[in-house]
């Protein structure tokens, strides 16, 4: 009697259950609940007012001001990188101006931390960090000194908006609606069509080369839920729907590129997580942090979305920093999968054709 599967076609069978095995040792990983949150490794050093930047699939959080221990106070250049592949933080160069609330942004693989507070005041400090040399280097500053802003890069050019500045006998801070743009091929500075609304320490993101600056604490004036949209393309403002909720002091924001999440814009602070649909300017609700925290990091590898530091409010109204990293999955969440499984799917299929066709040979008789 002829074998029904000869060496070859035993082998062939072993490979392909070795690479259905490969695929399910590595896609489980990404396997995460929807709408959910889970707890990773704390950062090394706990501060509030930070920023956070990916390069690489690697979070940078950098700067930001430490508060609620004793004899502990003060902005930091702290440095420190968090590698999501491996949950491990790891201590890279300090920024050269300590300092928190600023722009950062990244171009071409490098980030840019603009503006921002220090122990002196606020600042127009423009210093871009290497991650590939572990350098900084300093640039052309801001033309307007401020701090509480945010830094959005559209077509390789850096758009600051809004912030705090410093008026007045009494040294007050207030909102201004100041729009400038810096282009860090020709280390310059442009002045553009000015936001409608003063806003400071806002939610703000790109969506399809467009500018989201959502809601404002409110310095010199009452808190906003205003969304206001920029058109870089026209130098034009336009609205959006409100959101939903006032928050009165610094927000985090992080925004799905729609690659393996739909595209969305997530706001998050202290125990509330909103979330905003561009397309049909709508709002919706999701789970908020498991730490409420406010003047946090919000950064985003594989859409999926890192809050990281911040702050809040402990026993008799002490603003406390954290060092917390927390990692949310989104709704609508498609795992990633390895590159190679396609092939291994089709090879699979090769390998099982082969197997059949070896059966019937083997059925049809000699002549």
């Amino acid at each position: 009697m002829v074998p029904i599967v000869g060496k070859r076609g035993a082998v062939i069978i072993l490979l392909l259950v070795l690479s259905f095995s490969l695929s399910t040792i590595v896609v489980p990983s990404v396997l995460c609940a929807e709408d959910s949150w889970e707890t990773m490794a704390e950062m090394p050093t706990a501060r509030s007012g930070l920023g956070v930047a990916v390069v690489d699939g690697k979070i940078y959080a950098i700067g930001g001001y430490l508060s609620g221990q004793i004899n502990v106070t003060g902005h930091v250049g702290t440095n420190e990188m968090y590698d999501p592949a491996t949950d491990t933080w790891a201590t890279k160069e300090p920024m050269p101006t300590a300092r928190s609330s600023f722009g950062i942004a990244v171009v071409q693989n490098k980030i840019y931390v603009i503006g921002g507070e220090t122990d002196e005041g606020y600042t127009i400090a423009n210093e871009v960090y290497d991650p590939l040399t572990d350098t900084w280097e300093t640039r052309t500053p801001m033309p307007t000194v401020r701090a509480d802003l945010s830094a959005n890069v559209v077509d390789g050019k850096i758009y600051l908006i809004g912030g705090t500045e410093i008026y007045g006998y009494g040294a007050w801070p207030r909102a201004i609606n100041v729009t400038e743009v810096y282009d860090t091929q020709t280390d310059s500075w442009t002045t553009k069509t000015s936001i409608p609304t003063a806003v400071a320490g806002y939610a703000s993101a790109v969506v399809d080369n467009k500018i989201y600056v959502i809601g404002s604490i409110g310095w010199g004036e009452p808190p906003s839920d205003i969304n206001q949209i920029y058109n870089p393309e026209t130098d034009t403002w336009a609205l959006g729907s409100s959101l939903p909720t006032v928050f009165t002091t610094a927000v985090g924001a992080g925004t799905t590129t729609g690659a393996y999440a739909p595209k969305r814009i997530h706001v998050l602070w202290d125990d509330e997580h909103h979330v905003y649909d561009p397309e049909s300017d709508s709002w919706s609700i999701a789970t908020p942090m498991p730490t409420p925290r406010l003047s946090l990091g919000v950064a985003v590898v594989d859409d999926m979305l890192y809050s990281i530091g911040g702050g809040f409010f402990a026993e008799l109204g002490i603003f406390t920093a954290s060092n917390k990293n927390e990692k949310y999955t989104p709704s609508g969440y498609i795992p990633e999968f390895p590159a190679w499984t396609p092939i291994l799917f089709v090879l699979s299929i090769v390998a099982v054709a082969v197997v059949i066709y070896k059966r019937k040979l083997s059925k049809v008789p000699a002549n």
